[in-house]
């Protein structure tokens, strides 16, 4: 059973992972037990002549590397005491890299808890196995494979991975017969990123959600503010107000001056 600890950090990384996900892979927490991952890694798919001559199509990947076109399948065991404590790490789909269903041990895994760095995360830890997947070390849960056979389990991963159950209830929205893109597929990683708009220079203020209406424009007369713009009507029924309250306070003072003269005399 998760930590509290463990259970806040590893939802918001599945926010994160929601938000920003990391070029190649996906995850996903087990709906059951949050501990427990499933992830995605692919690797990149060759463009035929055809698609090459056809504007924004890109690769499925890092480029060059045995496991081209490759959709792979893999676990994530999170220890209650994450993030203070490493995971363990299975890989599911042949891959002819790594042994199918066998923790494997590198930096990030719980082979190595004297390395472990808590501010890693999932995303991390993925992209740390998608390169050691391509790279030629090995270790414990790797194993050594030609080229040939390592582009063979390529092409037959998405076939196989459709086949398994816990496939197709981790991942319902991957296991069409179409192999289908990862929410980030090295797009930005692979050229820039979108130019933000500039800033208009226009005068004109920006237009309002729907729904909403300008507020009207005061302008202020006096002491008064007036909630339409003042035109030369307008100006001119101020003016009146004004010149009538001050005549009105006059004739009062005037009366107040006869009255008490009057009371003295």
């Amino acid at each position: 059973m998760a930590s509290k600890a463990a259970a806040k950090r590893l939802g918001k990384e599945y926010v994160n992972m929601q938000k920003e996900p990391p070029p190649f892979v996906w995850a996903a927490p087990d709906e059951k037990n949050i501990l427990i991952w499933n992830f995605i890694i692919v690797s990149a798919l060759r463009c035929r002549v055809s698609e090459l001559l056809t504007p924004g199509v890109a690769q499925r990947g890092p480029p060059d590397s045995h496991f081209d076109g490759g959709e792979y399948h893999g676990v994530i065991m999170f220890p209650p005491e994450y993030p203070f404590k490493p995971p363990g790490i299975k890989m599911l789909t042949p891959s002819g890299r790594f042994q199918p269903d066998k923790k494997i041990c590198f930096s990030m895994s719980d082979y190595h808890p004297g390395s472990w760095n808590p501010a890693w995360s999932v995303a991390t830890i993925l992209t740390g196995l998608l390169s050691f997947m391509l790279s030629d070390e090995m270790t414990t849960g790797s194993v050594s494979s030609k080229e040939s056979d390592r582009r063979a389990f390529a092409a037959k991963s998405h076939e196989w991975n459709i086949g398994q159950k816990k496939f197709r209830d981790a991942f319902p929205e991957y296991s069409a017969p179409t192999m289908k893109n990862l929410p980030n597929m090295g797009e930005r990683e692979r050229g820039k990123p979108d130019e933000p708009e500039p800033p208009t220079t226009s005068s004109e203020p920006p237009p309002l959600p729907a729904g909403l209406t300008p507020a009207p424009a005061k302008t202020s007369v006096g002491t008064k503010t007036l909630d339409r713009p003042m035109d030369k009507t307008g100006w001119a029924v101020g003016l009146r107000q004004i010149l009538v309250e001050r005549w009105r306070w006059g004739a009062l003072i005037a009366v107040a001056l006869v009255v008490s003269r009057l009371s003295s005399n």
